[in-house]
């Protein structure tokens, strides 16, 4: 048995993950916590915390698992670079997995994304289109960024420099060495994700869409289960799938 707290509980993904994990046996929500909670109190009752609260949140909840012995799963997106570091600097401490989508389809797009950029080479202009919901925060989003740091470490590309948010006005032609970023907002999509790889003749489009939050709460509940048998060291759904 696997006991789960889970942090941004309130959120779509907090009650998803909730709804999820009644339907698991060998799962065991111990605590659900979400602003102004005190997840201090609670802690000792999990062999993990799942985290889908708040970027600027998950530092804080990542230390004080780190400091009661607890694997964290981290689904929140949008971290500044500095907390990024602190929170995967706690590593050393306890196993972790860090993730930018919990979708095993969507892992399977990142793990074809590199493969099709490797097979089809720098002919190939390069773009990514994600769209969500009216009321996602963050853009790009969390699973388009990863997408795009694949796209830059296949081609060796710096991604700062690559990338390009959209164009407007006199961009002038488009250069080998960019890689586009669309984000569209609207309605209550709850993720669209489509890689295109365009060359004179030919176009190959990778495409995933998710039509339920399921699909992400049972990847990080998976996750979960996988990590509390892991040792401290800092790990992605790629793990949790074998396929690295």
């Amino acid at each position: 048995m696997t006991c789960i707290i889970i942090a941004g509980s309130r959120g779509r993904m907090g009650q998803a993950l909730l709804a999820c994990a009644a339907r698991i046996p060998d799962v065991k929500v111990v605590g659900a916590v979400d602003q102004g909670d005190d997840l201090s109190a609670i802690i000792d009752k999990a062999d993990v915390v799942i985290d889908f609260s708040f970027h600027n949140a998950t530092l804080g909840i990542a230390e004080l698992c780190a400091k009661h012995g607890k694997a964290v799963v981290i689904g929140t997106t949008g971290h500044s670079a500095e907390e990024k570091a602190k929170i995967i600097a706690l590593q050393a401490q306890i196993p972790m997995v860090m993730a930018t989508n919990f979708s095993t389809g969507v892992n399977t797009l990142f793990w074809l994304t590199r493969k099709a950029a490797g097979i089809l080479g720098p002919a190939f202009d390069l773009e990514v289109v994600e769209m969500h919901h009216r009321l996602k925060k963050d853009a790009p989003s969390g699973t388009a960024t990863t997408l795009l740091e694949i796209l830059a470490d296949v081609r060796k590309l710096q991604l700062a420099e690559a990338l390009r948010h959209g164009r407007e006005g006199i961009v002038g032609e488009r250069t080998q060495n960019e890689i586009g970023i669309h984000a569209i907002r609207g309605g209550d999509v709850v993720g669209d994700h489509t890689v295109i790889f365009a060359n004179n003749g030919e176009r190959v489009e990778l495409t995933h869409k998710a039509s339920s939050r399921d699909t992400f709460a049972n990847g990080a509940l998976r996750a979960a289960q996988w990590l509390v048998k892991q040792k401290a060291g800092l790990y992605d759904m790629q793990d949790v799938l074998g396929l690295k």
